[in-house]
């Protein structure tokens, strides 16, 4: 498997080659526990190694999970029948899947990044620290007031004004229903994943 990874002679396409090693790993079991998350990943990884994603952001999980019969059934089929067209058919059915998926998921961020511009026009003198948070949430969707503190490198009172102020106009929603430690979500954002 690993051979075949690394063999830069192998003019087989990228996706069918990871398709194939995605199988082997499979295949091979080789650790007691995680090979699944193991070779769900490796998908990903060797798809950024080879340049194909930049980032890692094609994770097929979801996909096998919701076929996860047919998941079985196709890796078994090549072990069983030697049918491993039939497995590259449904890798690839996968990627398809998978990456428009995340397209639209993309689209539905820019819409959302639209409809909070104009959310945030309405905080006046506070929205330049306001989109300072909103920017943090894209990369960590919960926060508390400590963390938007150091964002805005401004007093606990006004990050607590701030986050009501978010809080009003729907961007961010409090989680934990305690007076202390609160963690606020950015849900909107969330509910797209």
């Amino acid at each position: 498997m690993e051979n075949f990874a690394n063999n830069i002679n192998n003019n087989l396409p990228e996706l069918l080659k990871i398709a194939i090693i995605h199988y082997q790993f499979e295949t091979i079991h080789p650790f007691l526990d995680g090979n699944g998350r193991i070779g769900r990943l490796l998908i990903t990884l060797y798809l950024v190694n080879k340049k194909l994603l930049k980032r890692p952001i094609l994770y097929l999980s979801d996909f096998f999970e919701q076929y996860r019969d047919l998941y079985y059934d196709n890796l078994t089929l090549v072990r069983t029948k030697n049918d491993i067209n039939q497995w590259l058919k449904f890798f690839l059915t996968g990627i398809i899947q998978t990456a428009g998926k995340g397209i639209k998921t993309f689209d539905e961020i820019l819409k959302l990044q639209k409809t909070l511009n104009e959310k945030n026009g309405v905080l006046g003198s506070r929205s330049a620290d306001a989109n300072k948070v909103i920017t943090h949430l894209y990369t960590n969707p919960v926060i508390n007031v400590a963390e938007v503190e150091r964002i805005i490198e401004k007093s606990n009172v006004s990050s607590y004004k701030l986050i009501a102020d978010l809080e009003q106009i729907g961007i961010l929603h409090e989680i934990t229903g305690g007076q202390r430690g609160r963690l606020y979500a950015f849900k909107e954002y969330i509910e797209l994943f």
